[in-house]
């Protein structure tokens, strides 16, 4: 199998087995084996959740650093319009902007602009070509890596279409070649909300290579830039993206610009799954487009943020607002460029992890077995096993991954049976030592 990049990752001497983790990610991921959690690689999809919820800090992201805009003579930014958000009332984009440069990026080429295009080559996918409905959006993702490890069924059913990320980073470069810089000496970073960007950097999404460069957390910019944004205070007009491209940064802003067609917007990968799931079983027929994201809220709930995510949510819906153009009204794409530019080049393949063998009928055999070790189960759903649920546990032990005894309750069971064994047994001592036993009573 092909190595693949995790930017969740752990910090096992501050894991303490506590088991959070296991109960909260959506595909299963994490066991706890001999004190301490463990990922399995090939069932994370990145999304951050055990990040958000690890009580000790034992899971976290691996992003770049600031310090490492200094190894291009041309860093360029790429923020989030989710960045935006981050900060208190009265923070301009104008403001946000001139900080990134103020930090040492040469220039700032606002993610916003490429959901504008994103969105504009997305209604023109639509006119032209035929996907199987709904057609999901590609834009998280967490939400891609879920359907490829759980419902491969439905990767027909993608958009094939850049992520704003991409279509930023892909302009910002265009323009910097055309202005006479090196490739070489460019290097193009996101500020990012989430960990799964990272993870899409390093394992490209419909493309063979990434043109992002680095990946930058909110998180860790988010000290450096507030404590000069009072400085940009009466910054000139930087910013260049509108309203309906900051909107993305919030649940439904996607979906937004697709005003003709029947959509459905989600957020949260425990609802994400179970939309899924119906889309399946042909439950959702009606709806053309779903917008899918792994984050409760939207981009600005991502497990990279400092802010509430209901705060930030009220700062983009203001600011967009603020951009004085209505949220539904599209710039054209940037000249020089055709709505073909921003679609994958490469098929995206399924990663079904969750089946039990390639053998067909060696399949169906550990799958009746799963359900049999299933049944014998508790079925109380515990975690303190290691594993998230019962049938988790079944199934680790039809891999070959786990023990019945792992369960507390049939280890119980097991030592209680051995107990009444030994009883039985001591009852039945060789007629020698009771012989002996004999003679010491008459003694």
């Amino acid at each position: 199998m092909t190595s693949y990049f995790h930017a969740v990752t752990l910090n096992k001497d501050k894991c303490v087995g506590c088991t959070n983790c296991i109960k909260h990610c959506p595909t299963e991921a994490i066991r706890v084996k001999e004190g301490k959690a463990k990922i399995i690689d090939e069932r994370c999809i990145d999304c951050g959740e055990c990040i958000r919820i690890c009580p000790q800090h034992a899971k976290m992201a691996v992003t770049n650093t600031l310090e490492e805009i200094k190894r291009f003579r041309y860093p360029v930014a790429l923020p989030a319009p989710t960045l935006y958000g981050q900060f208190k009332a009265g923070t301009t984009v104008d403001m946000v902007i001139a900080g990134l440069l103020e930090l040492g990026f040469a220039r700032v080429w606002e993610v916003a602009r490429g959901a504008e295009i994103v969105s504009r080559v997305s209604g023109e996918y639509f006119r032209e070509k035929e996907l199987p409905k709904p057609v999901i959006s590609s834009a998280c993702p967490a939400v891609v890596r879920l359907i490829r490890v759980r419902f491969p069924e439905l990767i027909n059913n993608i958009l094939p279409v850049d992520s704003p990320m991409e279509a930023a980073a892909r302009m910002a470069k265009m323009e910097m070649e055309e202005e006479g810089c090196p490739l070489d000496e460019v290097g193009v970073f996101f500020i990012s909300p989430c960990a799964a960007k990272f993870t899409a950097v390093k394992n490209p999404i419909g493309r063979r290579k990434s043109f992002v460069d680095g990946v930058i957390a909110i998180s860790d910019i988010y000290g450096p830039l507030y404590g000069m944004l009072e400085e940009m205070k009466g910054a000139p007009r930087l910013q260049k993206s509108t309203g309906s491209g900051i909107h993305w940064a919030v649940s439904g802003g996607e979906m937004r610009l697709l005003p003709k067609r029947s959509s459905l917007s989600v957020d949260g990968l425990v609802n994400v799954a179970h939309v899924l799931e119906d889309v399946v079983m042909g439950k959702l027929k009606e709806v053309d487009f779903i917008e899918a994201l792994a984050c409760v809220g939207g981009c600005v709930g991502g497990p990279l943020t400092v802010e509430n995510p209901f705060m930030a949510k009220t700062r983009i819906v203001a600011l967009a607002k603020r951009a004085g153009q209505p949220v539904d009204l599209l710039p054209e794409l940037p000249e020089g460029t055709k709505w073909q530019d921003f679609t994958w080049t490469e098929n995206l393949q399924p990663q079904a992890v969750l089946k039990l063998d390639d053998d067909l009928a060696e399949a169906i055999r550990k799958m009746e077995a799963l359900d049999e070790i299933h049944k014998s189960l508790p079925g109380l759903d515990c975690g303190s096993c290691g594993a998230p649920t019962c049938r988790a546990l079944a199934e680790d032990i039809v891999r070959g991954q786990g023990n019945e005894v792992d369960c507390v309750f049939k280890l119980r069971e097991k030592v209680a049976e051995l107990a009444e064994r030994m009883v039985a047994l001591s009852s039945k001592l060789p007629p020698s030592m009771n012989e002996k036993k004999q003679k010491e009573g008459k003694q």
